[in-house]
């Protein structure tokens, strides 16, 4: 059995953090573990309250699942403040935990932030060093490679500036530009290339960061090849968009078992 540990806030809802890296972890025949870095009240509309982890209670979170159950993969998403930020990097490095995919969520899809200037650079100092994939939206590459992002070229570049921060490979998303097609950069030290797909209609997508960068933390802990994990979970996201549940009256979630049910 192969296991992967999702490091990211709770949600009561609407179908991200936690609650959506496990579902994606159970659809790839995985097994999920946790560490939660916070916990909110959120739905569909957006997030109404959020209070962080002690940093001493998350690291404990990831020792006591490496000390026991083992992590074959680690993807983390919401880490609430730079003291969290710094935990989780120093329990990385410490227990050496391979395959790790950083979603670097900074605001919720309901516009609501979650990371303050410091956590954010604690990020760009601590975390994306140790990791193996990171897979930034376009304002949150605007963030981490300091500079605005309006085209292809833009993520091209940008992708190239946190390539330089240390992670192995740097997907840069490009579901917030325009056109008919959904382009993602997907850039390493030996080569660049585009993963793209039609750009699907509707308001299910609350949770799509978090389950793209769950399933690449599960197909990796399947000891998939880099390229081969980014393909199968771009598919599997879309897959998911597709048969989304009409659930919520905001940015509905996606459906994470319709491989069972479709």
């Amino acid at each position: 059995m192969r296991i992967a540990l999702t490091i990211a806030g709770s949600d009561s809802g609407a179908g991200a953090g936690i609650q959506a890296d496990l579902k994606t972890f159970a659809a790839h025949h995985v097994y999920g573990t946790s560490a939660i870095t916070a916990v909110t009240a959120q739905n569909t509309f957006g997030v109404t309250a959020w209070e962080p982890v002690s940093a001493d209670l998350v690291t404990a979170q990831i020792e006591a699942v490496d000390g026991d159950i083992g992590i074959h993969a680690v993807k983390t998403g919401m880490l609430a403040n730079a003291a969290v930020v710094e935990a989780v990097a120093a329990a990385i490095e410490s227990l050496d935990l391979p395959n790790v995919v950083v979603d670097p969520v900074m605001v919720a899809k309901g516009g609501d932030r979650l990371l303050d200037l410091e956590a954010v650079g604690a990020i760009r100092t601590e975390l994306l060093a140790r990791a193996t994939v990171v897979t930034p939206n376009i304002p949150e590459a605007e963030v981490l490679a300091d500079m605005s992002v309006e085209s292809i070229d833009d993520m091209r570049t940008a992708a190239r500036r946190i390539l330089a921060l240390g992670p192995r490979v740097v997907v840069v998303k490009g579901g917030h530009l325009a056109g008919p097609e959904s382009i993602d950069i997907v850039v390493t030290a030996e080569r660049a290339f585009e993963l793209r797909g039609p750009r699907l209609p509707g308001r299910h997508t609350h949770g799509t960061g978090c389950t793209l960068a769950a399933a690449i933390a599960a197909n990796l802990a399947l000891d998939r090849p880099i390229e081969q994990a980014l393909r199968s979970a771009r598919e599997y996201l879309e897959g998911a968009f597709r048969h989304a549940p009409d659930i919520g009256g905001g940015h509905g979630p996606l459906n994470h078992f319709w491989r069972l049910y479709s």
